[in-house]
């Protein structure tokens, strides 16, 4: 790897953050997936959940929308679930808290999130949004202030609005700068295991090439 490239690696983990992630539920457009993925390695989360509980739906279809994650894939782990219950339970023995995009009576606005907690962050369906099996999972609900008369948003922007509220709250904490989450073994783990995608990446490459 050139040097130029190895610091670029460093600087990036440097930003990691790896108590906050997204969980999407029962989200079919693979261009809003792949929109998702890319604004988490945005904002340095390391890993996403997606659930598809809905018999219908295979989750081994999902492809994650190739050119709106904008290689996004290689860097971000996706963890695909097609069981609730098995999902919350691995979310939750890293993550501390859940809030879900949901309307409801004691839904709070998102500004009034601690973001900077272990944090993760569902978004539901297109149509139907968060399931109630999933709300159960939950430990509150968040909406995103707007005043126009369309009370909704895209799925990824959504997401986007969210997450970087969560980057400006981290970014007050020195979350990306003098308080970075990781530690520096966990740095140096993790660009050793980033460095290994690369160089197989670049392999994989060489290999379709001559074939």
């Amino acid at each position: 790897m050139e040097e130029k490239r190895e610091k670029r690696f460093k600087e990036v983990i440097r930003k990691r953050q790896p108590h906050l992630t997204v969980i999407l539920e029962n989200v079919h457009d693979q261009h809003n997936i792949g929109a998702v993925l890319r604004t988490c390695d945005s904002v340095g989360i390391m890993e996403i959940f997606i659930l598809q509980s809905k018999k219908d739906f295979n989750v081994t279809n999902v492809t994650l929308g190739q050119r709106t994650s904008a290689g996004a894939r290689k860097w971000v782990d996706v963890h695909l679930y097609n069981n609730t219950e098995a999902c919350f339970k691995h979310i939750r023995k890293k993550y501390d808290k859940v809030f879900a995009t949901h309307l409801d009576a004691d839904a709070v606005s998102l500004h009034k999130l601690d973001l900077t907690e272990s944090v993760a962050l569902l978004f539901g369906n297109e149509h139907d949004g968060v399931s109630e099996e999933a709300l159960k999972q939950c430990d509150g609900n968040f909406i995103i202030p707007q005043a126009g008369f369309v009370q909704s948003l895209n799925i990824s922007v959504a997401c986007a609005v969210t997450l970087y509220e969560a980057y400006r709250q981290r970014n007050t904490k020195g979350f990306y700068t003098k308080n970075p989450p990781l530690t520096q073994q966990q740095q140096q783990e993790l660009f050793l295991d980033y460095k290994n995608r690369h160089d197989n990446r670049i392999k994989n490459k060489h290999i379709e090439a001559k074939g």
